[in-house]
């Protein structure tokens, strides 16, 4: 059962993000890069920020090594974010794909952060975590989006629900 939910909210981040992603290709290129005074910044900062936790919560629950956050200046167009994050992507959902029953989700997973401090909790708790952590940030997005006088879209999840129950997947 577990295993259900997680692929469900994994489904619906990507959904979210996706949505995010097309309300960003009509902003200009200025006011994407903007310093808005957000917490990465502004709408780039913010963008590199959660492809970068996504990407290094990933490889703490498969073993691999992390070496920090990317760099805004890493990537220096909404388009090469957008071209990395896919990898991400694709192998998060790999990996979330790849669970055959509920006990490898609930494995207890040591890591240490990006401060030095180690942690040992349940895989499934940090998954959830990630979701909610990209939610937070799309909903800072959202907020600068609004700022730099853009319409956002909305990324509820009961909108995801509502679009997933109208066209079911084969």
């Amino acid at each position: 059962m577990l295993i259900e939910e997680i692929n469900t909210l994994y489904r619906f981040n990507y959904w979210a993000h996706h949505r995010i992603f097309g309300s960003l290709k009509n902003v200009p290129a200025a006011d994407y890069q903007k310093n808005l005074g957000s917490s990465h910044g502004g709408i780039h900062g913010t963008l590199v920020h959660v492809m970068s936790a996504e990407e290094i919560w990933l490889k703490r629950w498969k073993g691999e090594p992390t070496s920090g956050l990317h760099k805004p200046e890493e990537f220096p167009t909404l388009e090469s974010v957008l071209s990395y994050w896919q990898t991400v992507e694709s192998s998060m959902m790999m990996f979330c794909n790849s669970f055959a029953d509920d006990q490898k989700i609930q494995k207890i997973i040591s890591y240490i952060d990006l401060r030095g401090n180690s942690y040992s909790q349940p895989l499934h708790h940090m998954m959830f975590h990630l979701v909610n952590h990209s939610s937070y940030h799309r909903g800072q997005i959202v907020t600068m989006l609004r700022q730099i006088n853009c319409t956002p879209v909305g990324t509820d999840m009961i909108a995801f629900f509502r679009e997933e129950q109208k066209s079911p997947t084969t």
